[in-house]
């Protein structure tokens, strides 16, 4: 209790309101920077009996979305989950809650609050946030504001930026392999050539790129040479790249898609391209078209002659060409009049052949475009079709079992390599989708293979359905009942011990995951 002398005859006592702070800086301006906001949290929790309990701190994060601010949704997970020990939140001001582009959404996260009895204070603004009409008016006006000032400031940035493309200088991102970033002055005298990972310190200062290392720059001409002279693909160049023992600027080894990247920017023949693709205020990323580039030609020292890049631009086109389907199977069909027989080894070793996952993804499957063009192979290939199907499934079902955890206000890390789901770093789950076989009696039966190297916790078995199109049931696994036989082999109905793990849905497993907040004694 806080204790206000009132006169020598009376003292007032007020209750002391525990409440958690909740700042964010992005790279604005130094007046926002999480000290100063706590300092100003502090005065205002001082002057109105708050108790500072917690803090979270989003810092280098922006305000436009919530996606990347880990303090405040861990902030919005604890209030849903009603593990928050605070009655109030205290924020700077309405900006640093967010510039939200939807003003309703920012609205929307302090509704979540309210609604589970936690007021949302904000302490450098002239308005009490009490919910009466006038508060509310100019609530929304500064949340409108807030990301009316992120709309003007991105346009403004990408004007600046727009001219010091046309005026030849690098806008960020690394060199590229072959390549160098030098920093020069504002008359542009070269001063330093910058290390990845370094930056310019004064704002007058640019970037240009020039030629790297002579070893580089001859295995980039090299790599020209392959793909244009030699027709290599670029799977095949990154592949003897590698058997030499080479690796990218990153020390890492070569891949396709690094090698494509060579053959495709225009920097290596010293042009500055610039909004080949957008991602402005956080929203989706969007490849523009090419009138819609900025550019400045011969703005850096080429080290590709430009006849060479003109003719592996016209190879990449002619490859990517957008046939119609009927163009698609006419070409099937006279490479089927060939050969008298089709794989996708056939079709991926003819040279001015789309490959076979163009087929793929056109038809929904080869045996599908097989078909319309009357062939029929000798084997039954079904179950490839379907197997592909599952694993392009694997990532969804994983994403949605994650959400669903997390929506529960649990904790869940994913392991890259493993697929391994770490649950409130108490135990760990794997997820496998298990195909439906068909058996010669007509019977339908499904094969689990339990990891024996993971032994994760508990497996989630997902049984497909006939059609292996959809999930029929679900099995929660325990490792400690089950791990002695690695492999089960399921029925549509199994016996007590089996059928006890048995579920229609992952309700109950979600369930499992829930943290309860208990009352110590």
């Amino acid at each position: 209790m806080l204790q206000v002398g009132a006169s020598n005859e009376a003292v007032i006592e007020r209750k002391i309101v525990r409440a958690a702070q909740y700042v964010r800086m992005s790279t604005e301006h130094q007046r926002y920077s999480t000290s100063n906001q706590e300092d100003a949290i502090a005065q205002y929790a001082a002057r109105r009996g708050f108790e500072i309990v917690r803090t979270y701190a989003d810092e280098g994060k922006s305000g436009l979305r919530l996606d990347g601010r880990q303090a405040l949704q861990r902030l919005i997970a604890d209030v849903r989950a009603g593990a928050a020990d605070f009655e109030a939140i205290l924020v700077y001001d309405v900006s640093r809650w967010g510039r939200f582009q939807d003003a309703d959404e920012s609205g929307f996260y302090e509704y979540v609050c309210r609604e589970a009895g936690i007021s949302v204070h904000y302490c450098a603004e002239q308005f009490e946030n009490d919910g009466s009409l006038s508060s509310t008016i100019i609530k929304s006006m500064k949340r409108a504001m807030a990301g009316e000032y992120s709309r003007e400031l991105s346009v403004k940035v990408f004007s600046g930026q727009c001219r010091l493309i046309t005026l030849g200088f690098r806008q960020g991102g690394p060199a590229g392999y072959g390549l160098r970033r030098l920093l020069v002055d504002e008359h542009g005298a070269p001063k330093a050539e910058l290390s990845r990972g370094e930056h310019k310190s004064l704002q007058t200062d640019r970037v240009v790129l020039r030629p790297g290392p002579p070893e580089e720059v001859e295995i980039v001409r090299r790599l020209y040479r392959m793909f244009v002279l030699q027709r290599r693909s670029e799977s095949e160049i990154a592949t003897l790249l590698n058997a030499e023992g080479l690796v990218t600027d990153l020390g890492r080894p070569w891949t396709r898609g690094v090698v494509h990247q060579i053959l495709t920017n225009e920097k290596y023949i010293g042009n500055n391209v610039y909004n080949r693709v957008s991602f402005k205020l956080k929203a989706k990323r969007v490849t523009n078209d090419p009138d819609m580039w900025v550019r400045a030609d011969g703005a850096f020292e080429g080290i590709v002659e430009p006849d060479f890049f003109e003719a592996a631009q016209r190879i990449i086109f002619d490859r990517s060409r957008r046939f119609t389907d009927q163009q698609l199977l006419e070409q099937l069909s006279s490479l089927l009049s060939q050969r008298g027989w089709l794989s996708g080894l056939v079709i991926d070793e003819i040279e001015d052949m789309p490959s076979s996952s163009t087929f793929r993804h056109r038809f929904g499957s080869l045996l599908r475009a097989y078909q319309l063009v009357g062939f029929s192979p000798a084997r039954d290939y079904r179950y490839i079709e379907t197997n592909r199907a599952l694993r392009a499934l694997h990532p969804e079902v994983v994403a949605g079992v994650i959400d669903n955890i997390r929506s529960a206000g649990a904790s869940v890390e994913r392991d890259q390599h493993t697929d391994l789901l770490h649950i409130n770093d108490e135990f760990s789950a794997s997820l496998v989708i298990v195909r439906c076989q068909l058996t010669a009696a007509g019977s339908l039966r499904w094969k689990v293979r339990l990891d024996q190297g993971l032994r994760p916790d508990i497996t989630i078995a997902a049984r497909m359905g006939a059609d292996n199109t959809t999930v029929r049931d679900y099995y929660l696994l325990p490792w400690i009942d089950l791990g002695a036989a690695p492999n089960l082999r399921l029925a549509p109905y199994n016996h007590a011990g089996l059928d006890a793990y048995r579920f229609d849905d992952l309700d109950g497993f979600v369930d499992l995951t829930r943290r309860t907040a208990l009352r110590a004694a």
